[in-house]
């Protein structure tokens, strides 16, 4: 048990440390779309859990450290809906309601597409 948490702490570090700094370039280089980077970090996580999901189906005999650590530690600390939720509030206190329904919608939609899309490409694989 302790290894498969370690491998979790591990790959939330990493994961947090990714989200850090894709954050940091996209307000860097567009502050005003500061949201973008919490928007395509959580679609590729979205995708990516959706692979890794299916991938995961087809090779039960990976160890268990390395699937925990990938799914729950790296894509864990690598997406946020806490993010999103705070980046949703500010751009409705702000007045831009029509790009808050847009990045919602987005988001949301987008999420479960790109999960779908992991998951029946990891399907394809098999």
């Amino acid at each position: 048990m302790i290894r498969v948490a370690l491998a979790v702490a591990g790959g939330g570090a990493v994961g947090c440390l990714m989200r850090f700094f894709a954050t940091s370039w996209v307000v860097a280089h567009w502050p005003r779309h500061y949201y973008l980077a919490t928007f395509a970090i959580n679609l590729v996580g979205c995708l990516l859990i959706g692979l890794l999901s299916g991938l995961f189906l087809l090779r039960t005999d990976l160890p268990l450290e390395l699937r925990t650590g990938l799914t729950v530690g790296l894509l864990g600390g690598l997406t946020t809906f806490s993010s999103f939720s705070l980046e949703m509030l500010n751009l409705l206190e702000h007045g831009r309601a029509a790009e808050a329904m847009a990045y919602l919608l987005c988001s949301v939609l987008g999420g479960l597409l790109a999960a779908w899309l992991g998951l029946t490409l990891a399907r394809l694989c098999h």
